[in-house]
């Protein structure tokens, strides 16, 4: 019997994410909407597979084997990507070595200062949290040299650093200058039409 999947959490950005990359890597798995507002996080059912109190949660079942579970949403991406080689992540080295480079500059200096800006914000820090937010717009507009020459961040194929470049870019639509930066909207435009992007988008979206 296969693997069933589950997937904990909440229309976020790091769900969203998580929910693309198993899409896009064709691996089935039902959602388990959390209730993040009425604090269900934080009972003893969803600490029980992350006493952080975190979303998202990937939980694998598989017969007579104990659950495998995995608290972090880049975690979860990797884990999509090695599931189905070539999928998320290039077969060679070098291309690999360039999808990883990219995935991790869209985490640490796009996705770690919006990160940052929230905290700030539920902090009272009105001021420093739009400091961060504008740092965090004007590194994103940087990737515009990414896909000048290429069609996707790390080359000719899609892979997990579009996903993570994605999601924070469509967290801050309305606030990207796209009309000075062509490539990035023609990049932009075509990964949010791809069905798997659609459909991760639209996971934790039960209303």
């Amino acid at each position: 019997m296969d693997a069933i999947l589950e997937l904990y959490g909440s229309q976020t950005g790091n769900c969203t994410r998580s929910a693309i990359a198993l899409e896009e890597a064709g691996l089935p798995y039902t959602v388990r909407l959390v209730d993040l507002p009425g604090g269900e996080h934080r009972r003893a059912g969803h600490l029980a597979l992350n006493p952080a109190g975190k979303v998202p949660v990937l939980v694998e079942h598989r017969p007579g084997k104990p659950d495998f579970v995995l608290t972090q949403s880049n975690a979860i991406m990797l884990f999509a990507a090695e599931r189905v080689p070539g999928r998320l992540l290039p077969h060679t080295e070098r291309a690999r070595a360039t999808a990883y480079e990219r995935f991790f500059f869209f985490l640490t200096d796009v996705i770690g200062p919006a990160h940052a800006s929230f905290f700030l914000q539920n902090q009272g820090i009105a001021d420093g949290a739009a400091r961060l937010i504008e740092r965090m717009i004007t590194t994103l507009e940087t990737a515009d040299l990414y896909v000048e020459t290429d069609e996707y961040m790390a080359g000719d194929a899609f892979s997990i650093a579009d996903i993570a470049a994605f999601t924070i870019a469509a967290s801050v639509e309305t606030q990207v200058a796209w009309a000075r930066l062509p490539n990035l909207r023609r990049w932009y435009e075509m990964v949010g039409s791809r069905p798997s992007v659609v459909r991760g988008q639209r996971a934790f979206d039960l209303s």
